[in-house]
């Protein structure tokens, strides 16, 4: 998701106490040194070591580990529990040989009670403890003739105890506050990585913008929509996108999301996009936080509906021309059988005229059952509920249909013939489609055909298919026609066309199905000499015994 911005601070808080810890580890003992040398060499303290050599050793002794700690700090936990053993060796040392125990910087020991409970636990308080209370207990054994002395030291351990306690409450509460803060920044870290990700993942455009419609957040489906890999983050909205409404007025975002309230949607909004027009939904809502009274930015979400649009344009446009396909039969047949209900019951009206109303409505209500029919198929064909091939015999389906269509090609005096190759073999087909297509090619080729005849033919083609073609010696199409020839609802302006009574959706039928069965039709003819259409399909391949 672009323009991401980051609400909380990263903080390994383990790798941070630990160069406190570092820097302790060298301050301490620098200042131990600068305590004992004051103490030994300035006219206002007193000597503090026994013998300078102990003076000396102690005090290089703690340079050199305060160095070490600091500049080649050990990564290891051996090299921790090595360090605090050294520096709880020197501390006893250091507070029986040079300085004593009643010194003002024995309080630093609850810094060395916390490293040692940081590094070991409640065994490092214990460790840490114990040697403080042997440097005590030296001190005392050192100091036993001095009453005074041994109260100083009894003090000082126990101010120190009370103090290194009260360091470790603190610090505990600290690290329990941690602990609390890093889980719940984990859990918030989570929870916006799983939200970032549904987002990315959605195909709609989703991006936010402040008061200005200036995007600060956005999906990838945005760089999609805008068709741009530039970072969205900073810019205005209305310069990656011009947008027009319904009535060809400029649409600013800029100028809307003021005026939103609540959340706004509008779908008839066109975007021109790397030069090319598409159609928009686009919802628009404010952003408040919880109490505001102001919007602190907005959302919106955009999705491409050009071919939800176009879609909705076409359904409208063709129950509008069914509509009106429909009206013309309807009014024919309702009229004609409303004048054969009033003609029947005056006798003088002839028989003939009777006959007549009656098989008017009849082939209206024919004309009216092949639409049905064929807006039946079409929409089968739409939802793919005949999708499932089969394996369909080529010579039974063409002995079917030659059963079914014989008698009309005998009514009007016409030859009907099958030219089919033997042992043909078999296609895996939608039985549905395939015989809707012939169907229709075989009854256009009926209507459309005064004298001559009507063949079927079927032969093996290339590349292991199967030729279907149906041949008639009818009216032909014209050069003109033939472009429109598989338009809804078109039909051809030759008069003799216009003689039969055809829907028009016929061949559109028939393409729709073709692109279902994954062929083409072709068509071969010329007006005046007949046409030939013809498409082909894979054949089953035989099992070789």
């Amino acid at each position: 998701m672009g323009g991401q911005v980051k609400d909380y601070i990263d903080i390994d808080p383990s790798t941070h106490r630990m160069k406190i810890i570092r820097w302790i580890a060298l301050l301490i003992p620098l200042l131990l040194v600068a305590y004992s040398v004051f103490m030994q060499f300035s006219p206002l303290g007193k000597p503090t070591a026994v013998n300078m050599y102990a003076f000396y050793a102690v005090n290089i002794c703690w340079a050199i580990i305060g160095f070490w700690q600091f500049f080649a700090a050990p990564r290891q936990p051996i090299g921790h529990i090595a360090g605090l053993i050294g520096y709880h060796i020197l501390a006893l040392t250091y507070v029986l040989t040079v300085s004593g125990f009643d010194m003002p910087l024995i309080y630093t020991w609850s810094a060395l009670l916390l490293a040692s409970s940081v590094y070991l636990g409640q065994s490092g308080i214990n460790i840490s403890i114990a040697t403080l209370f042997a440097a005590a207990s030296g001190s005392v054994i050192i100091h036993a003739s001095d009453d005074k002395q041994v109260v100083s030291i009894v003090i000082h351990f126990l101010g120190t105890l009370i103090i290194s306690y009260m360091v470790k409450m603190v610090i505990s509460a600290q690290a329990i506050d941690q602990a609390e803060l890093l889980r719940s920044q984990t859990a918030e870290r989570l929870q916006r990585d799983r939200i970032v990700t549904i987002v990315n993942n959605l195909s709609d455009a989703i991006i936010s913008t402040d008061r200005n419609g200036i995007i600060s957040l956005y999906n990838a489906s945005a760089l999609n929509l805008f068709d741009t890999n530039t970072d969205l983050a900073g810019k205005c909205i209305d310069d990656f996108i011009s947008i027009i409404d319904k009535n060809k007025q400029p649409f600013k975002f800029a100028d809307k999301l003021h005026s939103a309230k609540t959340t706004q949607y509008r779908d008839d909004l066109t975007a021109r996009i790397s030069n090319e027009s598409i159609r928009l939904g686009a919802t628009y809502s404010p952003i408040r936080s919880t109490n505001s009274v102001s919007d602190d930015g907005y959302v919106i979400i955009l999705r491409d509906i050009t071919k939800q649009k176009s879609l909705d344009d076409e359904r409208d446009e063709f129950i509008s021309v069914v509509s009106h396909e429909l009206r013309t039969p309807i009014t024919i047949a309702e009229g004609s059988l409303s004048n054969v209900s009033l003609m029947i019951k005056r006798p003088d009206i002839p028989k003939e005229r009777l006959i007549n109303g009656i098989s008017t409505a009849h082939e209206q209500i024919i004309f009216l059952a092949r639409m049905v029919n064929d807006l039946s198929t079409l929409s089968r064909a739409e939802r793919g509920v005949a999708d499932e091939p089969e394996n369909i015999d080529v010579q039974s389906l063409i002995d079917e249909l030659y059963a079914e269509y014989a008698p009309q090609a005998a009514d009007k005096s016409l030859t009907f013939d099958i030219d089919i190759a033997p042992q043909i073999g078999q296609v895996s087909q939608s039985r549905l489609y395939l015989k809707e297509i012939l169907q229709n090619f075989i009854t256009n080729a009926i209507r459309y055909t005064e004298k001559g005849g009507v063949t079927i033919i079927v032969k093996p083609g290339e590349n292991d298919t199967i030729n279907f073609a149906v041949k008639d010696t009818g009216i032909g199409i014209s050069r003109s026609d033939q472009a429109h020839l598989y338009q809804k609802f078109w039909r051809s302006e030759d008069y003799r066309t216009r003689e039969t009574s055809g829907t028009g959706l016929g061949l559109y039928v028939v393409a729709k199905l073709a692109l279902k069965l994954k062929t083409e039709i072709k068509l071969k003819s010329r007006l005046n000499h007949g046409s030939t259409f013809s498409f082909s399909l894979p054949a089953v391949k035989k099992n070789k015994s």
